[in-house]
């Protein structure tokens, strides 16, 4: 079921595009497998571990599952995401014991572990204690820059000045967060925390199987997209995705086959509109506005072997028609046989008795008369692709009318 819509989606993916899913363990290791093939292993981000337990499951026969994965691949290797803001938690490991005018700092490691030529040295410090790498390390800068460093008071000694020194790293000069792969509850959520937003939105329903909090999602679009981009979720579920996706100013596409289209989705985003103040509402300040359009999805156009279902309209075929050979969608009215002109080309379809023909084949044939009848009735002399049953010209007569005809159903394109 996956592989062709990974390869549909991998399709769809902007050249600067990223795609997620989310999976556990019952499927996530063939599944990785299966996006190394169609996205290309290079193009692999990272796996992100989400804690989407609260607690232990103490029914569990053996382990109780507390994660679920999130595998991100991009359609290039130099995909980068945007960083994330900082939060108090990571702020709150800066203090400032020495009252520095330049505000908190963290001391920072002052040696490493890659041989520098210039990181071997002793020097001395504020209490004439002398200091060196240890065994197998070395100075992270040289004497000279330490020095530099040390005049400048961004060397600590330790508060009686006879501690090793630790270069500052000063809260104010530190930049945005790099994502990273653990994601605890506390930060994006848990599976207790959507559903509790569900029964908040549906106080009289039941809950939702597995939806996903909303910050869960708003991290990841945060780091993967940028206000105006356009998010797909081609199993939109509970809705999550396009509503947060709403609210952080996004264009998003949900599609959804489920019952749920018109028992969550909708009536979720309809709320969004309104202005609902759950999810991360209050945290990117959303008030309401904007709004979607909705679309059914039509019969299906094709039988399991290929040939056209029984029942489909001339409309359904005609827009299905002009699609897979314009790539554009298709605005005429389909009342008449030829559907339109696309790049200096005419295109039409004989089919379902289009021209009231009664007979047997439905005025579906292209005789010589029916093509001169196309021509007169479009106003159309130059290159054109007929589509019907069949074709009493032969290939002379068609190159010299600079016609090319296809067959129905055969040469009607399922993709």
């Amino acid at each position: 079921m996956i592989y062709p819509r990974l390869v549909l989606l991998r399709d769809l993916l902007a050249e600067d595009g990223s795609i997620w899913v989310s999976i556990d363990d019952n499927e996530g290791h063939y599944l990785k497998v299966i996006m190394d093939e169609v996205f290309g292993r290079s193009n692999f981000i990272d796996t992100v571990i989400w804690e989407k337990a609260d607690s232990p499951r103490n029914s569990a026969r053996q382990l109780s599952s507390d994660h679920d994965y999130i595998f991100g691949y991009s359609r290039r290797n130099d995909w980068t995401p945007r960083r994330l803001p900082r939060t108090e938690a990571a702020n709150s490991i800066y203090s400032n014991p020495d009252n520095d005018a330049r505000g908190p700092w963290l001391p920072g490691d002052p040696y490493a572990n890659k041989p520098y030529s210039r990181g071997q040295y002793s020097i001395e410090g504020p209490t004439g204690r002398r200091f060196q790498p240890p065994a197998g390390r070395y100075w992270r800068v040289s004497e000279e820059r330490l020095r530099e460093l040390d005049a400048d008071g961004r060397v600590w000694w330790g508060p009686q000045g006879s501690a090793r020194p630790s270069i500052k790293r000063y809260l104010s000069e530190v930049s945005e967060l790099v994502p990273r792969t653990l994601w605890r509850k506390e930060d994006v959520g848990s599976n207790r925390t959507s559903k509790n937003e569900m029964r908040a939105l549906f106080p009289e329903e039941a809950s939702f199987g597995t939806p996903k909090p909303e910050r869960l999602m708003q991290r990841i679009l945060h780091i993967a997209s940028n206000p105006g981009d356009l998010v797909l979720d081609s199993f939109l579920g509970s809705g999550t995705t396009a509503a947060v996706a709403h609210k952080m100013g996004r264009r998003w596409i949900g599609i959804e086959m489920g019952d749920h289209a018109e028992t969550h989705c909708k009536p979720r985003l309809d709320k969004v509109i309104a202005g609902e103040q759950g999810g991360i509402s209050e945290a990117v300040g959303w008030t309401g506005g904007g709004g979607y359009r909705y679309f059914r999805l039509g019969a299906p156009v094709f039988e399991a072997d290929g040939h056209i279902a029984d029942g489909i309209r001339f409309a359904t075929l005609a827009a299905h028609v002009w699609f897979s050979e314009t790539g554009t969608p298709f605005v005429g009215a389909a009342d008449t046989p030829v559907l339109g002109v696309h790049d200096g080309m005419a295109y039409a379809l004989l089919y379902n008795g289009i021209l009231g023909d009664r007979s047997v084949s439905g005025g579906n044939v292209l005789t010589a008369a029916l093509l001169a009848r196309l021509r007169a009735e479009s106003g159309w002399d130059g290159p054109m692709t007929v589509y019907g049953e069949w074709s009493k010209l032969g290939a002379a007569r068609l190159a010299e009318a600079q016609v090319v005809f296809k067959q129905t159903p055969y040469d009607v394109k399922a993709r």
